[in-house]
Order: C-alpha cells, then sequence, then structure tokens
C-alpha cells in the first residue's frame, strides 16, 4: 500500500534553529520528538540559498541549471513539472496550503503553474510583503479575524505581533488538519504540503508571548571572524548589515519564537495524524529552503554567501512502519526529497533524477558523499543584483566546504574563495584558501566542483523569464 505523505515546510529555517541539533535556550518539543522517532539529517544543504531557486529545485528534484530558475523573480519554465503531477498521475490526492514560489510572486499572484499537480491549492506566499493580494490567508483573514487583515494592509511590515489564533502559521496548520480529516474514509493515498511563510523576516509578526518559551540569555550567540573587513569576499562588504548588536539580539529573539510557533502548530498537525489513523501509513517529512545568518559573520538574511548559517537546514523524516529512528551524517540535498517522495510512491519518475538520492537509503547518500550549492546573481538583499554579475558555487564533502566566488566574465566579483575545515572549525571562522599546507585539498575541491558546473551548465537550459516586482530598471533596484 502507498504511504500518505505530509511535507511540512518553513521559509528561511537554518539548522541549527532546533534543539534536537543540540541548540540551547530555544522551545521545540514537538519537532524534536518527532526527530526521536525518524531520522535526522545533520548535513541537508540547499542548492541555492535564495528562495524561489531552492523552492524549484525542491519541487523538480533538480539543481540551479536543470530548471532555469537562477533569480528569486524568475518564473519556472512552463514546461517544467513538479514532482506533485507525478504523484497525482499514480493515484494520490494532493495538495498544498501556504507558499510555492516556483516563480516571482507578482507572477504567482495572477496565474497558476500549469503541470504543479496539486488538487487543492489555497496559495499564500508571505503576507508582509504581499498584504494587499487575494490569497488565501487573506480570504480567512476577512472571515475570521477581519482586524488583522486591515492590519496587514494598513501597516505591511510594520504590523508587528499577531495573536497565535489568526498568525499564518496557524492558518497552514488548521487547512492542512481539516485536509487529513476530510481524506478519512476516503482509501485514497495523499501528499499534502504545509508550507508557512516563519521564519522569515522581518522576524516582528510573532505572537508576543512566545518570546517566553525561550531562555533568552541561553540562545546562541553572534559569530563573527576575526578578519579584516577589507580581506572578506566582495559580497560580504556588499551585502554587511549596520544593525546594532541589541537589534541583531532581539531579531534572533524573534526568529526563535516564530519556529516556537511553527513547533506548537506541526504538535497539533502531528495529533491530527494519530486522531485520524493515518499516523502508521503516513511519512512526515520536515525542511526549510533555506537558512539565516542572523548576524553571523556580519551578515543578516541570506545572499551570496554559503555559510552553513545560510546553506544548511533542518531535515527531519519519519515513517514508522518502515524506518528506525536514527542519525544521518552524509550529506544531502534539499532536491532529494523529490526523488525521495516518487520512490515511496513507486513513481518511475525518480529513475529520471540522476542528480538526486533516496533520503531513505543510506547506502545511494553515502555514494554521491557531497553537496553543491549553486548562486547566480540571486540576490536582492543589498538592494538590487550584483551588477557585474556574481556568483557562487560551492562544494561540500568529508571534513571540508570548498566556496568559489566567481563571475561569468572576469571582473571585479571573482574574489577568490574560503576553504574550511568543519571538523576543527564548524563556525567557519578560519578561511584556509591561501593556506599552502591545504593546497592539494583545496585543488581536488576546485577540480570536483568545477567539473560538476561545466556538467551542470552543459545539461542546463535557459534561464525563466523575470517578473520583476515595481520599480525595477536593468534588472536593479
Amino acid at each position: 500500500m502507498s504511504p500518505n505523505i505530509l511535507l511540512i515546510l518553513t521559509d528561511q529555517q537554518r539548522w541549527d534553529s532546533l534543539g534536537c541539533y543540540d541548540t540551547p535556550g530555544v522551545y521545540t518539543p514537538n519537532l524534536d520528538h518527532l526527530a526521536s522517532e525518524g531520522i535526522r539529517y545533520t548535513q541537508c544543504y540547499v542548492n541555492n540559498p535564495i528562495c524561489t531557486p531552492s523552492r524549484a529545485s525542491l519541487w523538480t528534484g533538480k539543481h540551479l541549471p536543470g530548471h532555469g530558475v537562477y533569480h528569486v523573480h524568475d518564473v519556472l519554465p512552463p514546461d517544467e513539472i513538479l514532482f506533485p503531477y507525478f504523484l497525482r498521475e499514480a493515484g494520490y490526492d494532493t495538495a498544498l496550503f501556504g507558499k510555492l514560489h516556483v516563480a516571482g510572486h507578482m507572477w504567482e499572484m495572477k496565474y497558476r503553474h500549469r503541470w504543479d499537480g496539486f488538487n487543492t491549492y489555497e496559495w499564500a506566499p508571505d503576507p508582509n510583503g504581499y498584504h494587499g493580494c487575494e490569497t488565501a490567508y487573506s480570504r480567512w483573514l476577512a472571515v475570521h479575524h477581519p482586524d488583522i487583515l486591515e492590519r496587514w494592509k494598513r501597516d505591511g511590515n510594520g504590523i508587528g505581533h499577531v495573536r497565535a489564533e489568526a498568525h499564518f502559521t496557524t492558518w497552514a496548520a488548521n487547512r492542512t488538519i481539516d485536509y487529513l480529516y476530510r481524506m478519512q474514509g476516503t482509501h485514497q493515498p495523499f501528499f499534502c504540503c504545509m508550507s508557512v511563510f516563519d521564519p522569515h523576516n522581518p522576524y516582528t509578526n510573532y505572537p508576543a508571548e512566545y518570546r517566553y518559551l525561550l531562555d533568552v540569555d541561553a540562545l546562541p550567540g553572534i559569530h563573527v571572524p576575526d578578519e579584516p573587513f577589507e580581506h572578506r569576499p566582495i559580497a560580504h562588504r556588499l551585502e554587511a548589515r549596520k544593525k546594532s548588536h541589541s537589534d541583531l539580539i532581539e531579531s534572533r529573539i524573534g526568529y526563535h519564537a516564530a519556529i516556537s510557533l511553527i513547533d506548537e502548530q506541526v504538535g497539533r498537525v502531528l495529533e491530527a495524524l494519530d486522531e485520524t489513523k493515518f499516523s502508521q501509513n503516513t511519512v512526515v517529512i520536515f525542511a526549510s529552503d533555506h537558512g539565516d545568518m542572523l548576524g553571523d559573520h556580519g551578515l543578516t538574511t541570506k545572499g551570496a554567501f554559503m555559510y552553513d548559517a545560510c546553506t544548511r537546514v533542518p531535515m527531519i523524516i519519519r515513517h514508522t512502519e518502515q524506518i528506525w529512528s536514527h542519525v544521518e551524517d552524509t550529506p544531502c540535498q534539499l532536491h532529494d526529497i523529490a526523488a525521495t517522495v516518487l520512490t515511496l510512491a513507486q513513481c518511475q519518475q525518480a529513475e529520471q533524477m540522476p542528480d538526486s538520492c533516496n533520503l531513505l537509503s543510506s547506502e545511494d547518500l553515502r555514494q554521491r558523499g557531497h553537496a553543491v550549492s549553486m548562486h547566480r546573481n540571486s540576490s536582492v538583499g543589498h538592494g538590487g543584483y550584483y551588477n557585474p554579475e556574481l556568483h557562487v558555487s560551492m562544494w561540500r564533502e568529508g571534513n571540508y566546504k570548498l566556496s568559489l566566488y566567481h563571475s561569468p566574465e572576469p571582473g571585479p566579483t571573482d574574489s577568490g574563495g574560503e576553504l574550511f575545515d568543519l571538523k576543527n572549525d564548524p563556525g567557519e571562522m578560519i578561511n584556509l584558501w591561501f593556506d599552502a599546507s591545504m593546497r592539494d585539498t583545496r585543488d581536488q575541491l576546485m577540480y570536483k566542483l568545477t567539473a560538476f558546473i561545466v556538467r551542470q551548465d552543459a545539461q542546463g537550459r535557459s534561464r525563466g523569464e523575470p517578473a520583476l516586482p515595481p520599480g525595477f530598471k536593468n534588472g536593479v533596484y
């Protein structure tokens, strides 16, 4: 019998934001319990550290050149197929509640991707940035919490705290729970995605009381390398934020408070799985599209940098009937979710994803043995795209991570790279790029990375058309 599959997806959640990853000060009992019953992946890397390209990889099972979404406002080409389509063709009922983001929100407000594969499609983007558009969340607010909808329309990012019962995360959980009860008695396997916006910035719309679930004094501190600013890659010099230390600390508190709300709502969904008798035959997957620097390395949010804070995310899979609980330390990637889900559903399309692994097969992960992330001028964090273009490519294997800063044409964005020994320097504070004793290691990883880039670019496709927001001119704000 094909299992049901529940994918819970968060936005901008770094790997070390859960208690099960040995992080002090946080409050995530439900996700910690989920991890204790399943597989906790300690080395899950995203394919791109920006929302849209990363999500395009997740839903298509392809690395960045393969799907054509390079920038945050690009539109997934119309012939690309999202894996829920194959599930639906195999007899699954499919549902989305929340954020999709395989194209710029400006496009998704008006159109729906032809091959998304969802029977139930309750789309809603981040409420703070697009509070004026018609979404499933805004329609729900209009009926149940009209005062919050008016505040979103009036204040946008400045809305401040939103009470728990009216929050986007709660709405997504409510709709997921309603769906589970609706599927009772249908005898049809289902795939359901609960996709929330938090803990994405601005870090201020969490319910106020949730900060008191945290041990604020025990939360991890902010880590910045002892390195002259002018010696750092050009991307970091462009992206550096002038936030005070106290502002960064407050952002971290808001970030983790939002995750505590997510945890609570995940607990409600898992309880509904038990009550509907779906738990024993439902695979639960928890992941995020990328991380958040939160002040580490002097950087905030995300962008053209490959530190673990930005590219490494939590990944948990529970399937109580088929797998035993354990920790998986071999590198894996976000786009592996597609092949894993299709394999679980016995869909042959999983075989058409040669660069993806079945996350439930430790042997497959060990055989591949590496992770790759590629940034292709995707960032809008500093106010626009880099001009000239900036590319960053990362190779993670064994104890090491290598990041190469480059551009399509030689120019000022070619600023060398970074090499970190993650076993002895997990905070990535000591760049070994110019260390003569590490030259052989650097060259070996460089060879593997450049060979991968050449192969992917040769097999890839042209970039999807951008759907740019107002204020853009020639690709720059």
